[in-house]
C-alpha cells in the first residue's frame, strides 16, 4: 500500500518507512551501549585483581624466590658431596670414589675435586646428605620431585609457590623453567594441573629468542593495545558476572602476559651488553660451560625482575657405564657457572634472600652397574641448598659408611617441599588449594620441615 506526499508527490511504501527507521533504532542503541560503556570506565572500576598478585607469607620469610638446579639422571652423590673412604675396602661389587674429595672451606666440607669453583664457596652451601625418595625409576622420581606425587597429575613446586605468594614481576611470568625436561614427565613438570592455568610454569630456551613467536608482526604495538584493551574489558564485564572463574582470569592474565613480554623477554634475557667480567664470571665464552653458564645468566636477570621461582635443567647425569669420565664432563660444565652465580648473587645482596637449591632425582648405588658406572640409588643421596634463609657451611644428614641407605637427618621429597615453603614464608600444611571435593596440597598428608639447617 502506498502514500502519495502532498507537497513532493513521492510515494513511500511502509517497507521503506521500516528499514529507514530500523537504522535510527540502531544508531539508539548503540549510543546508549556507548554511553553505558563511558559511565562503567569512569564510575565503576574494575573488580579485577590479577591472580599474579603479591599475597602475604604465612609465616616471616626468610627466601623471595627460588632458584632450582635440576640435574636429570641422577648425580652419584659418593663421587661428589658424600665421601665414603670405606668404599676403596669393601672389596666385592663396591665401586671406589672416583674422584678424591677436598675439605673446602673454613667449614671444611667435603666436596669431590671435579667442583675447584663451587667449592670455594663452600661455606655458603648446606649439604642435604640424607635425601631419600620412594622410587628409583628415572620419571617417578623426577615426577615426585617436581610434585609431591609419583603416581597422580598434581601442580608443581612452582606453580604451588607462586599460587602461594604471587609474583611482584610486573611483565614476567612468576615461573619459569629454562631448558626443561622433555620426557619422563615432560610439562607435568611444570605444569599447574588442577591449580588455575596463570600458575604453571613458562618454558624457554636459552637466550634473546627464547619464546617462538613472542614478537606480534601483524599489528603495532598500539593497535595491539587497543585491541587487548577491547577484550579485556569484554572479559572483564563477563567476570564481574560469575565471579571466581579461574579459566576466565587465567585467559585475561595470559593476554595481558604475553604482550608484556614481547618487550621485556628480550629485554631481560639478552645478555650480549654484560661486561667482559660478567661474561668471564659465568663461562660465556668457553664451549664447555658456555650452555649452562648462559642458563645461570638468564636467572639471575629473571631474578632481579622479581620472577618467584626459576628452574634450570642440565641434562645427561645417568652413568651406568664410564662414571669417571661422564661425571667429569658433567661437573666441568655446571662448576664455574653455579660458582658464578653464587658470587653474582652475593655481589647484588641477593644471595640472602635467594634460596638456591641443587639435585637430580636421586643418587647412584656404591655398587658397580655395568663397565665402571653406578645404578639408580634412591635410599639414600644427596641434595644441596644455599642462601635464602640455611644455614653455610653445613652438612646435614649422612648416609651409612657405604653410601647405600640414609642414616641420619633423613628428608624425603615431601619434607624437601615442606622445607623449601617454609623459607618462602609457607606453611605447608595451610597452603591447600579445594579440588573434587577436598583440599590439596604440596606434601600431601606428610611432611616435616628440616628446622636444624635454618638459620
Amino acid at each position: 500500500m502506498f502514500r502519495t506526499c502532498q507537497n513532493t508527490r513521492l510515494l513511500i511504501s511502509r517497507r521503506d518507512v521500516l528499514r529507514h527507521s530500523a537504522s535510527g533504532f540502531g544508531a539508539v542503541a548503540l549510543a546508549a551501549l556507548h554511553a553505558q560503556w563511558a559511565q562503567g570506565q569512569a564510575v565503576a572500576p574494575s573488580p579485577y585483581r590479577s591472580p599474579l598478585a603479591p599475597k602475604p607469607p604465612h609465616l616471616p620469610a626468610k627466601a623471595k624466590r627460588v632458584i632450582f638446579l635440576f640435574m636429570e639422571g641422577g648425580p652419584s652423590h659418593v663421587d661428589t658431596f658424600d665421601q665414603k673412604p670405606e668404599l676403596a675396602r669393601a672389596g666385592g661389587r663396591y665401586l671406589p670414589g672416583v674422584f678424591p674429595f677436598e675439605r673446602c672451606g673454613k667449614s671444611g666440607l667435603p666436596i669431590a675435586d671435579v667442583f675447584p669453583h663451587l667449592s670455594r664457596h663452600a661455606d655458603e652451601l648446606c649439604l642435604l646428605n640424607g635425601m631419600t625418595t620412594k622410587t628409583p625409576g628415572h620419571q617417578q622420581a623426577i615426577v615426585a620431585l617436581h610434585t609431591g606425587a609419583e603416581n597422580f597429575v598434581r601442580p608443581s613446586l612452582g606453580s604451588w609457590v607462586v599460587y602461594g605468594l604471587g609474583t611482584v614481576a610486573e611483565d614476567l611470568p612468576g615461573f619459569v623453567t629454562i631448558n626443561p625436561v622433555g620426557h619422563l614427565g615432560g610439562a607435568q613438570n611444570y605444569g599447574s594441573a588442577f591449580l588455575p592455568a596463570t600458575y604453571q610454569g613458562t618454558k624457554l630456551l636459552s637466550g634473546a629468542a627464547s619464546i617462538p613467536n613472542v614478537v606480534n608482526r601483524h599489528l603495532s604495538n598500539g593497535d595491539q593495545r587497543r585491541q587487548l584493551d577491547f577484550v579485556r574489558r569484554a572479559n572483564q564485564r563477563f567476570l564481574a558476572t560469575d565471579p571466581g572463574h579461574p579459566e576466565l582470569e587465567g585467559l585475561i592474565e595470559s593476554y595481558e602476559m604475553a604482550f608484556k613480554m614481547q618487550t621485556s623477554v628480550p629485554q631481560t634475557l639478552d645478555v650480549s651488553g654484560e661486561p667482559e667480567a660478567v661474561r668471564e664470571l659465568y663461562g660465556l665464552d668457553d664451549g664447555t660451560t658456555s650452555q649452562f653458564g648462559l642458563q645461570c645468566l638468564m636467572a639471575r636477570r629473571l631474578a632481579e625482575k622479581g620472577v618467584r621461582f626459576i628452574q634450570l635443567t642440565s641434562n645427561g647425569w645417568d652413568h651406568h657405564h664410564k662414571l669417571k669420565d661422564a661425571l667429569a664432563g658433567r661437573a666441568a660444565a655446571i662448576d664455574k657457572p653455579i660458582a658464578g652465580l653464587i658470587a653474582d648473587l652475593k655481589r647484588l645482596g641477593m644471595l640472602k634472600d635467594t634460596l638456591i637449591v641443587w639435585g637430580g632425582e636421586f643418587g647412584r648405588t656404591p655398587r658397580e652397574d655395568g663397565a665402571g658406572g653406578r645404578g639408580h640409588a634412591n635410599r639414600g643421596y644427596s641434595m644441596w641448598m644455599a642462601g635464602g634463609g640455611v644455614k653455610g657451611g653445613l652438612r646435614y644428614g649422612s648416609t651409612d659408611d657405604l653410601g647405600e641407605n640414609a642414616a641420619t637427618g633423613k628428608m624425603s621429597t615431601h619434607d624437601l617441599h615442606a622445607t623449601i615453603l617454609h623459607l618462602l614464608g609457607l606453611d605447608h600444611e595451610k597452603l591447600t588449594y579445594k579440588f573434587a571435593g577436598r583440599d590439596f596440597r604440596l606434601t600431601d598428608t606428610k611432611g616435616d620441615v628440616a628446622t636444624d639447617i635454618l638459620l
